[in-house]
């Protein structure tokens, strides 16, 4: 029986069949798209400084739309339906023209329409990577969505500390992230540059949808335990009535046979 693309549904499309070395290529490739679009992240902000060269982000940009091509094309040559398989991953080729419209356009100190381009294509690529691990945010994984919580909250610590002149330390940094990933804003330390302000936005949509997911998987966490207790003290019960009504039937049979002899 054929495996169905279960990972990506994006498209209006329905997905086709995928064989066992389609998934394969696609788990393999998993991975480096992932990385690849990390990456994409301090090349908004490297393009965005004035200090900082914009080559580098050009490149970034280029490579990796250049690694989720790559990735269609491989797992394309293998499925059945090429092209079915392409439409129903819409949403990697709008990420792909996303991203090699921001290595063209101008730089964002430049123009407001390039600067609003490419914070789309850093919203795309932020879903492109939730939707790329959402097999950790499974029942069960409060291991791996600690871990993505604490590496969540020290990448933007680190990112604060880089952007915001006010952030001396990376302590600092780490506390501005966690303050505003809580949505608490004490006010201590407040993002004062436009780059630091627009690295907030994606600390708020990035750090509070993981805070949530431990927050709901320690909360479900201690309700599957109680239900898990519910259900053995309703098993015991059971066994212990079904044990009852064996002996009344053994008994019964005993009184049946007496009263034939």
């Amino acid at each position: 029986m054929p495996h169905r693309l279960t990972t990506r549904t994006w498209g209006l499309a329905r997905p086709p069949a995928m064989n066992a070395a389609a998934l394969r290529t696609e788990r393999r490739w998993r991975w480096p798209v992932l990385i690849g679009l990390l990456c994409t992240i301090p090349a908004f902000y490297i393009e965005l400084l004035e200090n900082l060269p914009t080559p580098l982000a050009v490149g970034i940009y280029l490579g990796a739309a250049g690694l989720i091509v790559l990735s269609l094309g491989l797992v394309a040559r293998q499925v059945s339906h090429p092209q079915q398989y392409l439409r129903s991953n819409a949403m990697d080729l709008l990420l792909v023209i996303g991203l090699l419209a921001a290595a063209l356009l101008p730089p964002s100190l430049h123009s407001e329409t390039a600067l609003g381009l490419r914070l789309f294509v850093a919203l795309l690529t932020l879903v492109r990577m939730v939707w790329a691990i959402k097999f950790w945010v499974t029942r069960g994984s409060l291991g791996y969505l600690l871990a993505l919580a604490m590496l969540v909250l020290f990448f933007c610590g680190v990112g604060f500390w880089a952007l915001e002149p006010n952030v001396k330390t990376l302590g600092d940094g780490l506390w501005l992230a966690f303050t505003t990933a809580a949505t608490v804003g004490y006010g201590d330390i407040v993002p004062t540059t436009s780059a630091a302000k627009i690295f907030s936005v994606f600390v708020v949509l990035l750090g509070y949808a993981v805070l949530s997911l431990v927050t709901a998987a320690i909360a479900s966490f201690w309700v599957e335990s109680s239900e898990r207790r519910m259900e053995q003290d309703i098993l015991r019960d059971m066994h212990a009535q079904l044990r009852k009504v064996h002996e009344e039937l053994a008994e019964l049979k005993k009184e049946i046979r007496s009263s034939r002899e």
